[in-house]
């Protein structure tokens, strides 16, 4: 988990789902947009039709830029804040041609990664005061895993690993492969020898609990566990490892979970339960 911004060291990532995304939409080229003149200006602005938490800005500034270089976009807004209905996000002008081009791409960035972002700030608050971090997970949509982590970042919670590659977490199957919770992590504790990576054990019941505290697991998730068996999860931990609560985790009960004394609350639903938010563009060509 890191408070640190997603967004820092992954541009190149942001490069790339750009690329790809514009590509998949223009293919052999934008017949319609071929109808105004090539050398017609344009200017457009962005609206929010809904209250939304903004993210994305990286990604519209991308598309339209990746089209030309030339394009001007000054933000009304910044990522993380609030937009009210029928605020204007931001003004651009260039060639009408790109600026029609790029549309569609820019705003379904905008408009998933913002639907993110409003979303975790939903969570978040619901557990204000309290000190329980809410977490994402990898349940990201395909290729945009990195865009949406920053998203909920933006959205006031906190991320969990990144992917495969920075964390540990052993699960039922990684158990019954090895022979034991104890041996799953001596064998990560092996094979991760001077390196601070996080191995975390999921686990389903208090004497799995037990098991993962004695193998030395630095985070525990308990995985579908009622508000009275989190409460003994935490009296059994003691403050040895941390502890995170996962599994049928809504905003009608997040906060009761959050009393019970766990440390994170991860949820799935931050990155994949999303309803796009209700963006348009509209644009006026130049004289």
């Amino acid at each position: 988990m890191s408070k640190d911004n997603p967004l820092v060291n992954f541009q190149r990532d942001l490069h790339q789902q750009v690329t790809f995304a514009l590509q998949e939409d223009i293919g052999d080229g934008d017949i319609t947009a071929s109808l105004i003149p090539e050398n017609k200006n344009a200017s457009a602005r962005i609206i929010c039709r809904e209250e939304a938490v903004i993210c994305g800005q990286e990604w519209v500034n991308e598309s339209f830029h990746q089209l030309n270089a030339d394009t001007r976009i000054e933000w009304q807004i910044n990522d993380g804040e609030l937009a009210k209905p029928d605020q204007t996000l931001c003004l651009i002008s260039g060639n009408a041609r790109s600026l029609l081009t790029a549309e569609r791409t820019a705003l379904n960035f905008l408009q998933t990664l913002s639907a993110t972002a409003t979303l975790a700030r939903q969570y978040a608050q619901a557990v204000d005061g309290l000190t329980a971090r809410v977490l994402d997970t990898r349940k990201t949509l395909p290729g945009l895993r990195m865009a949406q982590k920053y998203a909920v970042f933006c959205g006031g919670c906190d991320n969990h690993r990144m992917g495969l590659h920075d964390a540990v977490l052993i699960k039922e199957n990684h158990i019954a492969t090895a022979g034991s919770v104890d041996k799953a992590v001596s064998a990560a504790r092996n094979l991760l020898v001077h390196k601070d990576i996080l191995i975390e054990v999921e686990v389903e019941n208090l004497k799995q609990l037990q098991e993962a505290l004695n193998a030395g697991a630095d985070r525990v998730l308990l995985d579908n566990m009622d508000i009275d068996m989190l409460k003994e999860a935490v009296n059994i931990n003691k403050g040895k490892a941390g502890l995170e609560a996962s599994g049928g985790i809504t905003l009608k009960n997040i906060r009761n979970i959050a009393t019970a004394g766990v440390d994170y609350i991860s949820i799935g639903a931050l990155t994949k339960d999303i309803k796009a938010i209700d963006l348009s563009m509209r644009i006026t060509i130049d004289d």
